[in-house]
């Protein structure tokens, strides 16, 4: 590519917001921001954040002498929107307005579209959002239930997944549009997910109680288990809520989610951690396995990613049980602020179209 874009990528976290700037596919600073954590609290809704977070990363960026002007394009993680394709959006007013409001979800990747667009306005550039955590591509059978009134929801780790596919897609001459690949992201939730030609026809929902047990989540667990425990009184909504999807998994049986911690448990000979570590594993491989039935067996690669993949042993157990569906290969880590930067590059290189929001969700109902 002989034209240099500069991509300014942003990540809002709970307290904190990453930054990145790249120069076309290469990134020539990056930045964790903190955020105080008691300031944070001040703000009644995730909205009112804005400002503040905007201010520190200024901040940030003055004391590391970075100036954003002549910036080609801002990325945000996006979040808060109705089901939509995959693909690099252009922030218009629509999309600006479902992330203000917090339309589908209340979270602070929301500010990530919001800041892009105050950016955007200030320096100049194009706001995007890439592939948002909103991304609905279900095959329509893959949405029923056992209840006709609830509906399987795709809530995965988009981001991430699509961009280790488009890699591995260039990195066998092929597209992604071409293969079918299964890829679990494993990090401190887990997801698993078919993705059908460049589509992710079917994924474990990682938000709502779905797929593998993680660090910090649940995964799925019998229905009837769940609804004693509801009504056993010994729980508030709340405190339910947060077993499932924030002090399940290791937490709820070690006390912790970090897997180095875990490790030097085993290590150590601590005969239950092993055991837990190895069901968590054993989880995931049980459902790569019923995701490759979603492709029919006809699976070109497996994917794993996250930062989880880092770890050999869990690599070499998962893979012992999946390789017979197909080759494993590993990603490991998160490449969201790539992901960011590379979604924008393929617009403003004119490898793609950027998308346009219309707040019409691809599914409403059967």
């Amino acid at each position: 590519m002989n034209k240099k874009y500069h991509i300014f990528a942003i990540n809002p976290g709970s307290t904190s917001t990453k930054i990145a700037l790249f120069e076309n596919e290469t990134e020539v600073f990056a930045s964790n921001v903190p955020h105080d954590a008691a300031r944070l609290k001040e703000f009644r809704e995730i909205g009112d954040q804005l400002p503040y977070r905007k201010e520190t990363i200024m901040s940030e960026l003055a004391k590391r002498n970075i100036s954003l002007r002549g910036t080609d394009a801002f990325a945000g993680r996006g979040g808060g929107l109705v089901g939509l394709e995959g693909g690099t959006y252009i922030i218009n007013e629509t999309l600006l307005h479902h992330a203000r409001i917090g339309f589908t979800v209340k979270h602070p990747a929301t500010l990530g579209s919001q800041l892009a667009h105050e950016f955007a306005a200030t320096y100049g550039g194009k706001p995007f959002v890439v592939n948002p955590p909103d991304v609905d591509e279900f095959d329509i059978i893959a949405r029923v239930s056992g209840l006709s009134d609830v509906y399987r929801e795709s809530r995965g780790h988009p981001l991430n997944q699509k961009e280790v596919a488009i890699r591995y897609a260039r990195d066998v001459g092929k597209r992604y549009e071409d293969l079918n690949l299964v890829i679990s992201h494993i990090g401190g939730g887990v997801s698993v997910t078919a993705h059908k030609r460049g589509r992710m026809a079917d994924s474990s929902d990682v938000i709502n109680g779905d797929g593998p047990m993680a660090p910090t989540r649940a995964g799925a667990i019998p229905a009837t288990a769940i609804i004693k425990m509801c009504f056993s009184g010994k729980y508030t909504e709340r405190e339910m809520y947060d077993r499932i999807t924030k002090t399940g998994g290791l937490v709820d049986h070690l006390g912790t989610s970090d897997v180095t911690e875990v490790l030097k448990r085993i290590r150590n000979r601590d005969g239950y951690a092993k055991i837990v570590y190895d069901a968590m594993i054993y989880q995931i491989a049980k459902n790569i396995g019923a995701y490759a039935t979603v492709l029919k067996g006809r699976v070109d690669a497996i994917l794993l990613t996250g930062g989880i993949a880092h770890d050999d042993y869990l690599v070499d157990r998962i893979t012992e049980r999946v390789e017979y569906i197909a080759p494993v290969v590993v990603y490991a880590g998160e490449f969201e602020m790539e992901a960011l930067a590379a979604g924008a590059l393929r617009v403003l290189a004119g490898h793609e179209q950027a998308k346009t929001y219309t707040g019409r969700p691809v599914w409403d109902g059967f």
